[in-house]
Order: structure tokens, then C-alpha cells, then sequence
């Protein structure tokens, strides 16, 4: 894999985007707003938003970009895009990571951006490191990033790509252990949820908040960062060098 390549790649992705202002401000204001929602809505329990907050500010970066680089790969596709650029001397993983690293710039401006609303204006507050917080939801959006990445082969049309949110986005969130702690589960929910990469991305970030950073830490980062690389490896195997 080439480095300058790679670059290449993401810079041109973002030079695209930046003619996009809707995709920016979903990606920088739909989070902020979500967020400024969540506090309103427990403004009268206080203790529900502290508790909830610093994992959704990991978990909306995974959603966002998740939705946004596979409808952007998608139209890369039926445009020509691809093809045009897969007649170059240009690797598949060269064109997966000069992806995946634009959308690492986007998200860590993302989470910039909604880190300073969080823990600035709307009081959120955490028992561990901020920073550790703010470099998981960059981690999230990775992921979120190689899975869209992964899931756009499969989409023929802009609505079949949204159709895989509630079908590869939703059921994680609902299992991850946000709104239900995951030992109250059925056992064979469990083992589905033990099965999800945002499992452990959630574990990791509840673990921060709570300053309980011990082993179990380490290797939820580990899972994380092990599923961003299948997902790529597995993106890259069913990238196609035609358009349909």
C-alpha cells in the first residue's frame, strides 16, 4: 500500500465533500443537535444524561459516518467514479485507506465540534481522561466508516444503502448494552452481542467514563481496532472493478 497514494485518494474525497455542505453539517451538526436534545429532554434527571452521554458522544460518530461513506461509495459507484479510478495504478486498499483516512479527518472534526458543546456548554461531565473519550469516537467513526465501506457492494440504489442502517446499525445499538445492561439478556442475545463490534466499542467508552480503565479496556481497543481492519480487508475482497 502506498502512502502517497493513499493521500491522494483522501484528499480528493475531501475536496468532494467540502462541495457538499449538507453532508458537512449532518456530519458535524446532526451530532450537536442530538446531544443538545438528549440534555433537554433529562434536564429534570440530571443523572440520566451524565451517565448516557459520553457513550453516545463515541456512538454517533459510528452512526453518521457510517450512513454517509457507504451512500458516498455507493454514488462513486454508479457514477463511473470507481472505475475510472481502479484503471489507475491504484490498489484496492490504497482506495479503501485514502477513504477511510479522509473520513478519520472529518470525524475527528466531528468530535471536536461536539466534544467542546458536551463538555463545555451542556455540563457533561466524566470520571475519566476527556481525551481517551475523544479518541474512541474517533475509533467509532473508523468503524463506522469500514463497515459502510464493507456494506455499499451490496446496494444497487442511495435507499438500498439507508436500508442497511436498520439492519446492521440498529440491532447493535439496541445490544451493546445501552439501554439494557447485557447480563439481564437472554443468554442468546448475548451471544449475538458478544458477536457485534459496537459491543465493545460501547464497553470501552462506558469504561472511560467510569475511570475503570483496567484490562478489559485493553482489549475492547483491541476488538475495536482488529474489526476496522476486517472490515477493510473484507471491503477491499468484494470491491468491484465494474459498475452494474
Amino acid at each position: 500500500m502506498s502512502l502517497r497514494v493513499t493521500s491522494a485518494v483522501a484528499w480528493r474525497v475531501l475536496a468532494q465533500l467540502r462541495r457538499d455542505p449538507r453532508t458537512i453539517v449532518l456530519i458535524v451538526g446532526v451530532p450537536c443537535l442530538l446531544e443538545t436534545l438528549l440534555k433537554e429532554l433529562f434536564a429534570q434527571r440530571s443523572g440520566v444524561f451524565q451517565q448516557v452521554g459520553a457513550p453516545l458522544l463515541g456512538l454517533f460518530p459510528f452512526i453518521t459516518m457510517f450512513l454517509v461513506t457507504s451512500i458516498t461509495m455507493l454514488r462513486e459507484r454508479t457514477s463511473g467514479t470507481l472505475e475510472r479510478l481502479m484503471t489507475l495504478p491504484l490498489g484496492k486498499l490504497d482506495l479503501l485507506a485514502g477513504y477511510g483516512a479522509a473520513f478519520a479527518l472529518l470525524a475527528a472534526l466531528q468530535v471536536a465540534v461536539v466534544s467542546a458543546l458536551t463538555f463545555g456548554l451542556l455540563g457533561l461531565d466524566v470520571q475519566g481522561p476527556r481525551g481517551v473519550v475523544a479518541a474512541l469516537a474517533v475509533a467509532n467513526a473508523i468503524l463506522g466508516t469500514a463497515l459502510g465501506l464493507f456494506v455499499s457492494a451490496f446496494a444497487q440504489t442511495e435507499f438500498q444503502a439507508v436500508q442497511f442502517m436498520p439492519a446492521v446499525v440498529l440491532p447493535q445499538i439496541l445490544l451493546c448494552g445501552l439501554f439494557v445492561d447485557r447480563d439481564s439478556m437472554a443468554t442468546w442475545l448475548r451471544w449475538v452481542s458478544d458477536a457485534l463490534p459496537l459491543t465493545y466499542a460501547y464497553d470501552a467508552l462506558a469504561h472511560t467514563a467510569t475511570d475503570t480503565l483496567e484490562g478489559r479496556f485493553a482489549a475492547d481497543v483491541a476488538v475495536v481496532c482488529g474489526c476496522i481492519v476486517l472490515a477493510l480487508a473484507l471491503g477491499a475482497a468484494t470491491l468491484r472493478r465494474r459498475t452494474d
